[in-house]
Parts: C-alpha cells; structure tokens; sequence
C-alpha cells in the first residue's frame, strides 16, 4: 500500500482536471507508487493565503487517525470522517462545488488514504486490486472526499451531525440520494434516516428501492407542500465559517457541531416519515416477494 507523497503541500489549492490527469498513473490506481509531490504543486492555483481554512494539517491528521482507527473495516470510516471533515474544512456550498478543491484533496494531501479507503478486493472475473480514477477525481457522489462532504451536508440536521453517521451506514443510500436533487430538501432527508434507524429500511437493495420511489414521487408531488421547511439564515452559516480561524481540532471521540442553523421542523419530518413508511411497502427492491 502507497504512503503519503514525500512532498506534502502546507495548503490546499485548485487542482484543475487536465492537470490532475497524468498524476493518476497505473501505479497509483493499484496503490503500488505515489507521486513525489513536487511535479504536482507546480501546476495548481493558490487559494487565499490568509484564510485558515486551507491548511492542511488539520484534514491530514483525521486522515491519518482514520486510516489507524478502522484498519479492519475500512467501510466504517466514512460515518467516523464524515462529519469531522465538514466541521474541519468549512465551505460554502459553492465552494464545495469546485471539483478543483477535492482534486488537490485527494491527489496531493491524501492519495494514500483514497486509496487505503477505496481499494478494490480481488474477484473471480477481476483478480487485480485497483483504485477507480473516479475516487481521485470524479462526480460529487463518488469522488473520496467530496461525497463525505456532501453527505455530511445534506444530511445534518442544523448543528447536528448524528443523521450523517446513520446515513453512511448505508453505502447504497448514499450512491444513490446523493445523485437526487430531492435530498436537498432537509426534511426529506431527516425522513430517511429516522427509516434507518427504526429497522424499516436496512439494506442496500431496500435503500435503493425507497430513494428511487421518493424521487420519482417527488416529480408530481411537491414535497415542499406537504412538509415544508423553515428558510435559512445565511449569517449563521457565514459565521460559522468565520469562525474557522479560532476553532480547536475536532474531537475524534464526540461529534463536533456543526453551524448554528434551527433543525428540520419536527411536524414536517414526523410527516414525511409516516409517507415514506408507507411508500417503502409498494417501493420496488430487488429480491423482495411482492405481497398479493
């Protein structure tokens, strides 16, 4: 398994496609050879240098923590580095849309951890151990770093990061909500997760099958109407942001708290809950015997 380049950048930086592209040689994409570092740090775009959010210290030790913590399953740490990651790397939602950030992410400051987290197991018919290109630099919902991000996100109720480890305990729920737009709206996606937790919906197929049926509901169904949400302070976010300069380390043992913002409406959640319940009954899953 690869180590962490030699060369280790201070900050983050843009990472723009075409220049990440020859870094992703064969050797790194089967986790044998990483790059030195260097070659890579010439060609990205400096952000602000005096905004302490680009530093990358922070990201690099959770990295490392997880990497130690779930050695025998690597699956469990996205729920662990999920919420610690968003806490740590404070962003606007459009600054988390620029694909530039999580390439330098994954490519300069952690290619060792892409690969630790996101390396194949050998099968019958694929016998070679690989990293897919797209863990490196892909679509929000697949790329390492940014779909935790994304979920820790969208799934988060204000402050509280508790939703986000239920839902990475799904990795089909995530492959599949992530792609949906319909995730946007919080209480749908607090909905989802309190089906998670009481037991209704637990594997992969049901995940699938339930996030498919709300989506295609959501077209004729204005899910806005029937649960509505409270609009958002944008200060508070702003303020959390700011106050990124002056924040201790996240702890690795409690969750951190994310930004000041009044959770889902309770009435709104508690109704989708009982729709979703009922939905899940008819929804399409792979495998299920339909009931007569």
């Amino acid at each position: 398994m690869i180590t962490a380049p030699k060369f280790l950048p201070e900050r983050l930086a843009l990472l723009a496609a075409a220049d990440a592209d020859p870094f992703l040689t064969e050797e790194l994409l089967k986790a044998e050879q990483v790059h030195e570092g260097i070659d890579l740090a010439k060609v990205v775009e400096a952000l602000p240098e005096d905004d302490a959010r680009w530093s990358v210290e922070p990201i690099r030790s959770l990295v490392e923590d997880a990497m130690f913590a779930f050695r025998e399953d690597r699956t469990r740490a996205d729920a662990w580095l999920a919420p610690r990651l968003h806490a740590t790397l404070r962003l606007t939602r459009r600054e988390a849309a620029d694909k530039r950030l999580w390439n330098h992410l994954a490519l300069a400051v952690a290619p060792d951890y892409v690969a630790w987290r996101h390396l194949s197991e050998p099968k019958a018919d694929r016998p070679e151990r690989r990293v897919p290109a797209e863990r490196f630099r892909g679509a929000a919902d697949r790329q390492c770093f940014s779909r935790l991000w994304w979920v820790a996100e969208l799934f988060r109720n204000g402050p509280d990061y508790e939703p986000v480890e239920v839902a990475c305990g799904n990795q089909d729920l995530i492959h599949s909500i992530l792609k949906k737009e319909i995730i946007d709206h919080r209480p749908t996606a607090q909905a989802l997760v309190r089906l998670l937790k009481s037991g209704l919906v637990t594997t992969g197929r049901e995940a699938d099958g339930l996030s498919v049926a709300i989506n295609a509901a959501g077209a004729t169904l204005v899910y806005d109407v029937l649960a509505p949400d409270e609009p958002r302070d944008p200060a508070r976010l702003r303020d959390w942001i700011a106050a990124a300069e002056s924040a201790l380390p996240v702890d690795r043992h409690d969750l951190p708290s994310g930004p000041d913002e009044d959770p889902a409406p309770e009435g709104s959640v508690a109704a989708l809950t009982e729709y979703f319940a009922e939905m899940f009954e008819t929804a399409p899953v792979r495998g299920r015997k339909s009931v007569d």
